[in-house]
């Protein structure tokens, strides 16, 4: 069994050239952190360049997210988010010598190859995101059997982040919890960090005796809202629990479902609680969010993406859907195709 428990992204607006230093400093210094060799961390300087000297020379509102990352070894994720113009030919432009700017044109083609993971999703009117990762050693043989993404910011002002998240990963199931502490801010995190750990210890077990657990252990906290869901893609059904206002939706090409929560704050009161069981349809993903997302976001408006990376799916919700005032988390799980 496999648990990832979340770490939050730092945000990178690329105003300037001095914006695309800061990024890559940072991103240097969290690789050195994890351990990385010399190359691998030449590896990340180098697609943090890339991406945002893309950025600054052809795209409006760019930005750059940058996390670590733990899936089987620790990694780093970077993530070029942008408000258009988009690709209009997204195949030439990942081609060697491909250039609308007057430039060598190896930028996009050089960062598929440096990274352990690569994808793009861009749209002439909208813009474009990118996600790569870089692992600290070769990642393992094998995949499993699903794919998940997660975007998590902290609100405005703050250096910690008042949500947490955790994914686990156990063959043919998988669970999910996101946690928005009460308010945002240290004492946010807490909270939500405390839901985590009760989680982390127990990924698989009941949903109506974690969400009691926790209860009882947040009492010391502010509290917050939490959801949790587990999946089991062989049988194709999903469970879910939780109180306050962490949306869970399962979205496909053809459908668009929210499994709703319990009112209540976890710590301070709940009802009695009640588990969800439901059919999880083949294609559909799962996605939760924290209320720093808008909550009537359109099925359609992520229907094209349903069977790429996740973190492409979390990026363009929190683009054009967060709220900017408060901490977001988004976690997508889908399975493999």
């Amino acid at each position: 069994m496999e648990v990832i428990l979340g770490t939050h992204h730092v945000v990178f607006p690329v105003e300037e050239s001095s914006r695309i230093g800061e990024a890559r400093r940072h991103a240097v210094r969290l690789a050195q952190t994890l351990g990385f060799d010399e190359t691998r961390v030449g590896r990340v300087a180098l697609v943090v360049t890339e991406l945002g000297t893309n950025l600054l020379k052809h795209a409006r509102e760019g930005q750059l997210l940058i996390a670590a990352r733990q899936h089987a070894s620790a990694g780093i994720e970077i993530l070029s988010v942008d408000r258009g113009p988009g690709m209009r030919d997204v195949a030439q432009s990942l081609r060697d010598g491909y250039s609308t700017a007057g430039s060598p044109g190896t930028g996009l083609g050089a960062i598929s190859r440096l990274a352990d993971d690569f994808d793009l999703h861009s749209s002439e009117t909208d813009g474009t995101l990118i996600v790569a990762r870089l692992h600290g050693e070769a990642p393992a043989p094998g995949r499993p059997a699903f794919a998940s993404g997660v975007i998590a910011v902290c609100a405005p002002g703050e250096t910690v982040c008042g949500d947490g998240w955790g994914i686990a990963l156990d063959g043919s199931r998988a669970a999910l919890l996101v946690a928005d502490g009460l308010g945002h801010g240290p004492d946010a995190h807490e909270a939500a960090q405390a839901a985590v750990g009760v989680f982390a210890a127990a990924p698989f077990g009941g949903l109506r005796e974690a969400l009691e657990t926790a209860h009882v252990r947040l009492r010391m906290t502010r509290g917050a809202a939490l959801s949790t869901v587990i999946v089991d893609g062989q049988g194709g059904s999903i469970q879910s629990a939780g109180a306050g206002n962490v949306l869970v939706r399962l979205v496909s090409g053809t459908s668009d479902r929210t499994l709703l929560s319990q009112h209540g704050t976890v710590g301070v009161q709940i009802r009695h609680v009640e588990v969800i069981q439901s059919e999880w349809p083949e294609h559909a993903s799962v996605i939760m969010h924290s209320d720093g997302l808008l909550t009537r976001w359109p099925g359609s408006a992520i229907r094209a993406l349903l069977g790429r990376d996740p973190s492409l799916t979390a990026a363009l919700l929190w683009r054009d859907y967060s709220r900017k005032r408060d901490d977001v988390t988004v976690a997508v799980l889908r399975r493999r195709n």
